[in-house]
């Protein structure tokens, strides 16, 4: 892929995030100073390839699941660096409410996952020892994608069966990312789950995470999900 194809593909990822709706030529176009012919054609070979697809009749583009792991994977150390401020922000307001709770760990943990669920818009869990803590269905069943169809089935599957799947796949990064068909659970919920494992007095394979859809804003999620776990080991 060439670089003006990776930026093109970001693009799309992140105004779909944002509008929660297809993204045409024009738009990318008056964004990268080029004809709309030209990115006409850079999208074309964007969708041979498979990272983008048309959904039904619709002009514009969104990504695919393969789209959205060749963005994820680019991720990098660097870009996290230069995040907005408004991250800080967030992480420091997630730190608040957890110190607030910081004599009983328990509470601390579902302090921080309120919190999560209130800056991402996503339905928010954790798993520590024999407690499984979750929140934000109201927020989860908001997003376009999950007002009705399969999806809502799917991720209500993958919801049911989280703990059991958490304790037999056993996610083992710091920060880890299963992008919709890549979930073991649910493959067709187009739903993302962005989960962090950290060591707790409950356990040391203890985890907190979000469920939101595909269409997610990934810098941001990735690095609030990882920075609380690491709050969190910090802190109990």
């Amino acid at each position: 892929m060439t670089e003006r194809q990776q930026a093109i593909l970001a693009a799309i990822i992140e105004q779909y995030a944002e509008i929660a709706a297809p993204v045409g030529s024009v738009t990318l176009a008056k964004l990268f100073g080029v004809s709309s012919a030209t990115i006409r054609s850079e999208m074309a070979k964007l969708e041979e390839m498979g990272f983008i697809e048309a959904p039904h009749t619709s002009a514009g583009r969104i990504p695919t699941d393969k789209g959205y792991r060749f963005y994820v994977n680019g991720i990098t150390d660097a870009q996290m660096t230069e995040l907005p401020s408004s991250i800080d922000r967030s992480a420091r307001a997630i730190e608040a409410h957890v110190n607030s709770h910081v004599d009983t760990s328990d509470r601390a943990i579902r302090s921080a996952v309120d919190s999560l669920v209130e800056l991402t818009g996503n339905f928010g869990f954790a798993s520590f020892g024999a407690h499984l803590y979750m929140n934000g269905m109201t927020q989860l069943f908001s997003q376009p994608e999950f007002v009705e169809g399969d999806h809502v089935q799917a991720i209500a599957r993958l919801i049911d069966n989280i703990e059991p799947w958490l304790h037999e796949a056993a996610p083992n990064q710091p920060l880890n990312v299963f992008i919709g068909s890549e979930n073991p659970i649910g493959k067709s919920s187009g739903a993302t789950l962005i989960i962090s494992k950290f060591r707790s007095p409950f356990s040391d394979n203890s985890y907190i995470g979000v469920i939101g859809p595909t269409r997610q804003n990934y810098r941001r999620t990735m690095e609030l999900v990882r920075r609380t776990g690491a709050m969190l080991e910090g802190m109990l």
